[in-house]
């Protein structure tokens, strides 16, 4: 008998199954592209085993929502025609990211765009959209379903949220290849243990802990890796080298056809032999990158609560420390790192409770649960902001007097 299946092997959940259809979607060249886009931009130059791709996270992805899917369908809540659309949202939600993944995000963000736009393009409009309608399948539902804009709203936390696959699998797979021991969190638990109430994903109150756990994991993961020192110091070169590159190689167009070429491998290469002398400051950021010639950090702060340093003042304070120092401006670069300490939900705003049912005597009740009332969540909400000033080592005393200078008693 045919098998109308593969088992793809993977370090993070074993086996991921892997169907005929959706095999059809993942040996499309759009989707092959992610294997060329690592998961952590530049974390390699820090954590070298951090070589992992939106490919596997995009896999990932699929076998934790279908596993959230069957516990739903298990509680007669979800029907079993929708596991198979919830694990091709959960498949397709990455497939809009740009080369070095949410660094590219930083630089189209200030043309309102975002990789959701182009993974809205890709799937109503290319081959992936022909190949779901092909095999009977709602394009426009996976869709919305893949970016949080379905109106059943708790399959859209299911792909995204505060109890969504997508972080379940990153926490996992990043911690995994980082090496770093803050992300083990018990994904079955919490995944086993959702229910929906008024059409909202909620939790059994019993997998509460595992929950608080995996809040405080991001919270570290965002710490320890993704804002860590010298990983943001290779991100700040590729920023900059992609801002002084785009209008030459419109990395940031709007046309899919351009798009979908972007890798990180290409843009690196296509900066690194360009011959432009318009171009020679970004090749420069692009060469030193590579050869993991980087930035130095030269003041760092903690910006505690709910404190959001504006563009406009990153702008000022690098003016200010360029006069100070007398550094050329262009030698200076004021990093912002900033996240919601807790996820956003898929509305884009920030989760500010969470649904707990209790089940006693066969009956069950239903509680929201303000995320201030949970104490390790609660003591960790609000933003995560790192304030961080960086330079080429030449310039390294005279810029670190100047920032500690203008910033010392910042807090």
């Amino acid at each position: 008998m045919k098998k109308n299946y593969l088992d793809i092997i993977d370090p993070i959940h074993d086996f991921i199954r892997v169907y005929e259809h959706e095999l059809s979607i993942i040996d499309s060249p759009i989707f092959q592209r992610l294997r060329r886009i690592k998961q952590l931009s530049g974390a390699h130059l820090t954590y070298p085993a951090a070589q992992h791709t939106r490919f596997e996270h995009s896999l990932g992805v699929m076998h934790i929502t279908s596993q959230a899917g069957h516990a739903l369908l298990e509680k007669d809540i979800l029907k079993s025609d929708y596991i198979e659309i919830l694990r091709l949202a959960g498949l397709l939600h990455d497939i809009g990211h740009g080369p070095f993944s949410h660094l590219f995000e930083e630089i189209i963000q200030q043309k309102k765009i975002s990789h959701e736009d182009f993974g809205k393009k890709i799937i109503l409009k290319s081959e992936i959209g022909d190949n779901l309608s092909k095999n009977g399948f709602d394009k426009k539902l996976i869709t919305e379903i893949a970016f949080g804009e379905s109106k059943y709203q708790f399959m859209n936390e299911i792909v995204s949220g505060a109890l969504s696959a997508d972080m379940m699998d990153y926490l996992l797979r990043d911690g995994y290849f980082t090496g770093a021991e803050h992300a083990k969190i018990d994904h079955k638990r919490i995944t086993q243990s959702l229910d929906v109430y008024k059409k909202k994903l909620a939790l059994e109150r019993s997998a509460l802990y595992s929950f608080e756990s995996m809040m405080h994991s991001r919270y570290q993961m965002f710490k320890a890796v993704y804002f860590h020192k010298t990983v943001r110091a290779a991100e700040v070169m590729l920023i900059e080298a992609l801002r002084l590159s785009d209008d030459e190689f419109g990395f940031t167009s709007f046309n899919l056809d351009e798009f979908v070429k972007l890798t990180d491998e290409y843009v690196l290469s296509t900066l690194i032999s360009s011959k432009s002398s318009e171009l020679k400051r970004a090749r420069q950021f692009a060469i030193d990158y590579q050869n993991r010639k980087l930035l130095k950090c030269v003041f760092e702060s903690i910006l505690t609560g709910r404190t959001n340093l504006k563009k406009t003042r990153t702008v000022e304070l690098r003016t200010e420390i360029s006069k100070k120092s007398k550094v050329d401006e262009n030698e200076i670069f004021v990093d912002s790192s900033v996240t919601p300490s807790i996820p956003l939900a898929p509305s884009k705003n920030e989760s500010k409770s969470i649904i707990l049912i209790t089940s006693e005597n066969g009956k069950s009740s239903a509680k929201e649960m303000s995320i201030s009332e949970i104490p390790v969540v609660s003591a960790i909400s609000g933003f995560m902001n790192i304030l961080r000033i960086y330079t080429h080592d030449k310039n390294r005393k005279k810029v670190e007097i100047a920032a500690k200078s203008i910033l010392g008693d910042l807090k």
